[in-house]
């Protein structure tokens, strides 16, 4: 399977300097990738920033990341999407790694990740984030899930939620097929540990994900 094969879906809600860097690095990676930005009414530039670099954009009268990331899936009939934050930038050859993963027989799966700028908590988070998906087939968003497009359609897409609907899609995903997590992976900006601190900012995400986990069940 070739990337030609492959929509990245870019979920995005006022992100013009994020696009503006992401887009040109995209097309100059690998032309091939079709792309795809799915707007939830940004007030900034960022779907002219994607009509400039030619790429599509569908707009959405609301934000919602997984509503969002649904919209976009069904631009085309691309046997491969691929979820790509607009912060979030992917290894030279990401689409091949992809195309080898799914013709391996892969359901999907994501890439390992690490923070720019970082720090020794970040990257030890990172790690974790590693284990974490080798051991269960449990991804975020920032890891650039990917998913062939008859497993995506067989889970009913990403649930309409605010948060975590990235996290219960590859749980979900993992029960139907094996998933794989990729190397080299991609560089995510550490932007949203700014405000809190990185340790706060962790503790609080473990806390909230230990709460949707009682909810759901960890199986």
């Amino acid at each position: 399977m070739s990337p030609p094969d492959i929509l990245v879906v870019i979920p995005v809600l006022n992100e013009a300097r994020a696009l503006d860097r992401l887009l040109p690095e995209l097309r100059g990676q690998s032309p091939a990738l079709d792309l795809v930005v799915v707007d939830g009414g940004s007030t900034d530039a960022s779907c002219s920033v994607a009509a400039r670099w030619e790429v599509p954009v569908l707009e959405r009268a609301r934000a919602g990341r997984a509503a969002q990331m649904n919209a976009g899936a069904r631009h085309g009939a691309h046997a491969i999407l691929l979820f790509l934050h607009a912060d979030t930038r992917l290894p030279p050859g990401a689409g091949a790694m992809v195309a080898r993963a799914v013709a391996d027989g892969c359901a999907g799966g994501a890439f390992s990740r690490r923070f720019e700028p970082s720090g020794r908590f970040l990257r030890f988070t990172c790690w974790l984030a590693d284990w974490r998906g080798r051991l269960f087939g449990w991804f975020l968003g920032d890891q650039a899930i990917f998913a062939c497009r008859d497993s995506f359609e067989q889970l009913g897409g990403f649930k309409d939620w605010q948060a975590f609907e990235d996290l219960d899609f590859s749980r979900r995903m993992k029960r139907i097929g094996k998933t794989r997590l990729l190397n080299p992976g991609v560089v995510s900006s550490s932007r949203r540990f700014t405000s809190r601190g990185p340790v706060r900012q962790t503790l609080r995400d473990f806390l909230l994900t230990m709460r949707y986990l009682g909810k759901s069940g960890w199986e």
